[in-house]
């Protein structure tokens, strides 16, 4: 709990950090005068006054940030001071000073993945488990160890890349072409996706029968007093066999294990390189639908093979760029498709699972924990830009109108503006909540 908080924390002050940089250095281009910039709200811990006249600020509530500008001129103003003042600026330098937060997000991000690109990450290879036969897959012969080439014509050696293809043509919908290689061969599978990005309480992928292969079971952590530690089970044992099955995946494994309660079962495990034969019976654990599953107290690794992903500096750069740039769109055809209903608004979340991600990501790395920075400060550059009134996006839309007119728009239409933004923004936390709370109650 305490490293979720804090990861959540350190995350929301970082990007919204970076977003209200934007504005200030935007602001400060511009002649401007800034101020106050504070990280944080409420109490100051930490104060001190540039030669600018900006106070810098650091607060004791750690959920934000902001720019305090100097917004309209005294009515004793000199010119100097006048021209200080954001009102009285010319309409594209107030779009401009707008626009450059959540174009600081963008920045941000496109330098995160840049980043992640040069230094190369490690990820799981392209290689699928064999589909259920109710799915999309299994109807097209998929199998069992095919490893994906290439997706619609684009060459993937990554299970990340597989993914972000097929995600891209789910929302899309229509057919998508794999290239596999099974035993040298390279056979192509044709299936449709349509449909397939609909689905919000399941990976709509896994639906459809594009699993990664679990790899092979190593057992990690061993819960004393638990069955498998009677049984003599060791971290670091890699499972070779479970009662009837041979060489197990991990999802294979698991639910042998678990449709074996109080039922003895046979496993062949190497330890040291040494093979052997331990006999253990799963204990019995009821879950809330009263269902009864069996389990053995340990934890269980995988064995995935892994392909190191990386570029140059120039091919980084680009790939930060072009990451960042595919992720914003993909969030708005997300978007257009939840307006239409073809995605259910239940994929919107909120705080508390974005919170639970950034814990997630943190406890696996810091590659991880990157990714997971890069992509949401990708989403509120997003969010900001979407042309709501209250929202960076909403001062744009009227900037534009101002533009178009000559002259700015009536105060009513901004009045008007301004009440409907509150309701929107209203409206879409509270469904974001109401989703982390179902997620989270559907956890228990």
């Amino acid at each position: 709990m305490i490293t979720t908080i804090l990861a959540f924390l350190i995350a929301l002050g970082i990007l919204i950090t970076f977003h209200e940089l934007g504005h200030y250095w935007a602001a400060r281009r511009c002649g401007v005068k800034v101020l106050r910039f504070s990280v944080g709200f409420g109490k100051p811990l930490f104060k001190r006054m540039d030669r600018h006249g900006t106070e810098w600020v650091v607060a004791g509530i750690p959920l934000g940030g902001y720019v305090k500008m100097q917004q309209e001129a005294p009515v004793d103003a000199s010119p100097e001071q006048r021209a200080q003042a954001f009102e009285t600026q010319p309409v594209r330098n107030r779009f401009f000073i707008v626009a450059a937060g959540p174009m600081a997000n963008f920045i941000l991000a496109a330098v995160l993945y840049a980043g992640l690109s040069l230094l190369g990450t490690q990820e799981p290879a392209p290689i699928l488990a064999q589909p259920p036969e109710s799915t999309i897959a299994h109807q097209v012969g998929v199998q069992a160890g095919d490893r994906v080439t290439s997706v619609n014509g684009q060459p993937v050696i990554s299970w990340g890349q597989v993914r972000w293809h097929l995600l891209q043509q789910s929302v899309a919908g229509g057919e998508v072409t794999l290239i596999v290689d099974r035993y040298g061969r390279q056979i192509e599978k044709t299936m449709t996706l349509s449909g397939v990005g609909s689905q919000p309480e399941a990976d709509g992928l896994a639906n459809a029968g594009v699993l990664l292969a679990g790899g092979q079971p190593r057992i990690g952590q061993v819960q004393p007093s638990g069955s498998g530690q009677r049984a003599g089970l060791m971290s670091g044992d890699v499972v070779l066999a479970v009662g009837l099955v041979s060489e197990p995946d991990v999802r294979t494994f698991i639910e042998t294990i678990r449709d074996h309660p109080e039922q003895p079962l046979t496993m062949s495990v190497l330890r040291n390189g040494a093979p052997m034969t331990i006999s253990v019976t799963p204990e019995a654990h009821r879950l809330d639908d009263a269902t009864v599953i069996g389990r053995i107290g340990v934890a269980v690794n995988s064995d995935i093979p892994m392909v190191t992903i990386e570029h140059g500096v120039f091919g980084g750069l680009w790939e930060g760029v072009a990451r960042t740039f595919n992720t914003a769109w993909f969030s708005l055809k997300m978007l257009g498709k939840m307006i239409t209903g073809d995605v259910s608004w239940k994929n919107i979340s909120g705080p508390v699972t974005i919170a639970d991600y950034a814990g997630q990501t943190a406890k696996m790395g810091l590659t991880a924990y990157i990714a997971f920075l890069a992509l949401v400060s990708v989403s509120i550059g997003v969010l900001n830009l979407l042309p709501i009134p209250m929202l960076d996006g909403g001062h744009l839309m009227f900037y534009l109108i101002e533009m178009v007119r000559g002259k700015p728009a009536p105060e009513r239409w901004l009045e008007v503006g301004h009440r409907a933004g509150v309701v929107v923004l209203a409206g879409l936390m509270t469904l974001a909540i109401f989703n982390d709370l179902t997620r989270l109650l559907s956890w228990q």
